[in-house]
């Protein structure tokens, strides 16, 4: 059985809904032989963890300092995890973490990178540039996770239309119900 961290900022949509995937695939069978014993954050007031003592997961708090100098690592490390996903993580993944998880770290972007990507487009910010921009469609990427916001090597994209009369809300909406349909498939394939 694979043990795989989630790493969330925010509200933690996406994890839960990664988890209630893989509960329902492993079910007694064990299927996907991938389980999700840990949330971690770098907000104390971040909802994720509401949703991880609902779901019996457990969470913790970092600090940024407690991912560059290695405490996370660490405590990854003592709970034998093989990899990690990136579910709304705002912060820069630090290289001590891109060393211990070559190839084993993937996260998700509101957009069709390589546009608009980079530090601070995420979330709503994302979908504002999206509208301004008049772009016709937008969606999801799946990326692995180099040193560089949002440049590594994408695995999945998936697209959905942006109309003229759409707002930054229509345009998340669409793209949320891209990332709670792709994201768990994608992430099973990632880590078999």
């Amino acid at each position: 059985m694979k043990k795989i961290a989630l790493f969330a900022s925010g509200s933690g949509s996406n994890a839960e809904n990664i988890i209630l995937y893989f509960r329902n695939k492993n079910g007694e069978k064990n299927e996907a032989k991938i389980e999700f014993p840990l949330i971690v954050s770098n907000k104390a007031d971040a909802y994720v963890h509401e949703r991880a003592k609902k779901l019996g997961v457990l969470s913790f708090t970092f600090s940024k300092a407690d991912f560059e100098t290695g405490n996370v690592l660490q405590h990854l490390q003592a709970l034998g995890i093989d990899g990690i996903v990136l579910a709304g993580f705002l912060l820069k993944v630090p290289d001590n973490l891109l060393q211990a998880f070559p190839d084993r770290i993937l996260n998700i972007h509101p957009a069709l990178l390589p546009k608009f990507g980079g530090k601070g487009m995420y979330g709503s910010h994302v979908h504002e540039a999206v509208v301004a921009n008049k772009e016709t469609e937008s969606g999801i990427t799946i990326h692995s996770v180099n040193a560089n916001y949002d440049e590594g090597a994408i695995i999945f994209q998936a697209k959905c239309p942006v109309l003229p009369t759409d707002s930054p809300d229509d345009v998340a909406a669409k793209v949320h119900a891209l990332e709670y349909k792709h994201f768990p498939e994608v992430v099973e394939a990632f880590f078999q």
